[in-house]
């Protein structure tokens, strides 16, 4: 599985971005056990998760920080998962990453994650 993360770039406070993340080398069905999410670091900080969701699309999980601002969603015709990022903070910038591996429910577990995509640097100017 090769994972391709694109839509990163420079806003304003209060600004939104959304990311996505094109997924081949595999096809994932809503019967798929494959959970898929987004993982950042900024500059000097340890990798911290954002969001995740199953493929099935029954299980979906944020980090507290970005809850209520931020979005995970998939396309099962485009074989994608996207990041809808709303009310952006100076705080969330960083490199972020695509990632996907096998299971049911969405984590926050790094080592969960087999596949990670290159990362996409979002900026957020304040």
């Amino acid at each position: 599985v090769q994972l391709q993360a694109s839509g990163g770039g420079l806003v304003q406070a209060g600004g939104s971005l959304r990311l996505s993340c094109a997924a081949s080398g595999r096809t994932f069905r809503t019967s798929s056990n494959y959970i898929a999410g987004w993982f950042r670091q900024a500059p000097g900080k340890e990798r911290e998760f954002v969001a995740a969701t199953s493929w099935r699309g029954d299980s979906t999980y944020y980090a507290d920080s970005v809850k209520g601002r931020f979005t995970i969603s998939k396309d099962n015709t485009k074989n994608t998962v996207s990041l809808q990022m709303n009310s952006l903070k100076p705080e969330d910038t960083a490199v972020y990453y695509c990632v996907a591996g096998r299971g049911f429910i969405a984590t926050s577990r790094p080592n969960d994650y087999r596949y990670w995509g290159q990362g996409t640097q979002v900026t957020v100017s304040s």
